[in-house]
């Protein structure tokens, strides 16, 4: 795609214009950015030219923000922090040979593939950025190289590799259980349940795999991230139905207790999804092989990766 130049505009008079209005004076920003006070006018002067927008007012010897200038104030505080990203993230990876920018799932990145990571990095000389993404997003717009998805294998504009299924447990804190002491699922009808709002039918599903006849499905707690209901389990506030991979320290030290010998697989799967101009990337390639290499030596993969 083709720039048009003058339409792109000068970072310093973007520095200045949203000093000014966090500051709501060019004095002082101009102390801020170590210029002279007529040097910053000029260059906010210059991008209201550019734009063709009054980006501020002067109301008793003060400039405040017109109303146009808050509208931009916005984007361009996103593109400023966009732009100090980007520098950082060059000179991060000055001194390696390769680079990988990764999106995953919050609670999956935390729990499982951080504390693995040692074990990729230890193997390849690459400069790793993993950030957390919930929702699938336009790789065109985000500088990924993968995201690790969960759902069904569709992506717009990329390939989805199969990564593994997903088994969930009903635990509960340990202390809890034994003062509950249920001695069959049926129990679980009188107890606090504990929700992930974005599979609102996860206990429902369960209650039906199981022959469980409940009209308890769908009260309790309802929290939006796997991470927040492993901390309400984890402080007794009712029980939970989660991934095993996500719990393995709890489950190991006892501090969570699985309440049933009764797991059961959800619908959907975890992929890896690569964008189609770079399913030739050896870095990804590479992190993609590392990847599903841990999911196959671990206890949770229920079927073979496939491509």
């Amino acid at each position: 795609m083709t720039m048009r130049r003058r339409l792109i505009p000068d970072i310093a008079n973007l520095q200045a214009f949203e000093s000014a209005a966090r500051h709501g004076n060019f004095t002082r920003a101009a102390a801020e950015l170590n210029l002279t006070q007529s040097a910053v006018s000029r260059q906010i002067r210059d991008l209201e030219q550019q734009t063709g927008l009054l980006l501020f007012e002067r109301v008793r010897q003060r400039v405040v923000l017109s109303e146009a200038g808050a509208r931009f104030l916005p984007d361009v505080r996103k593109l400023l922090g966009q732009s100090e990203k980007l520098m950082i993230g060059a000179m991060a990876a000055e001194h390696m040979r390769q680079s990988l920018h990764i999106a995953t799932l919050p609670t999956f990145g935390a729990r499982w593939l951080v504390p693995r990571l040692g074990g990729f990095m230890a193997l390849s000389d690459v400069a790793v950025t993993i950030e957390s993404r919930s929702q699938p997003f336009v790789f065109e717009e985000e500088n990924f190289d993968l995201a690790i998805h969960y759902g069904q294998p569709v992506w717009p504009r990329a390939t989805c590799t199969f990564l593994c299924n997903e088994t969930v447990l009903p635990v509960v804190k340990r202390a809890v259980a034994e003062r509950w002491a249920l001695e069959d699922p049926s129990g679980l009808s009188t107890i606090p349940l504990i929700h992930l709002t974005t599979r609102p039918r996860l206990w429902s599903d369960w209650f039906d795999a199981h022959a469980v006849v409940s009209d308890n499905a769908y009260r309790g707690l309802r929290l939006d991230q796997f991470s927040m209901i492993i901390a309400a389990a984890v402080a007794g506030l009712g029980a939970a139905l989660l991934p095993s991979y996500l719990i393995e320290e709890e489950l190991r030290s006892g501090i969570l207790v699985s309440l049933f010998d009764l797991p059961m697989a959800t619908d959907n799967s975890y992929y890896i999804a690569v964008p189609e101009e770079k399913r030739q990337n050896a870095t990804a390639r590479n992190f993609v092989e590392w990847l599903t290499a841990q999911v196959g030596s671990d206890a949770f993969a229920q079927s073979e990766t496939r491509g």
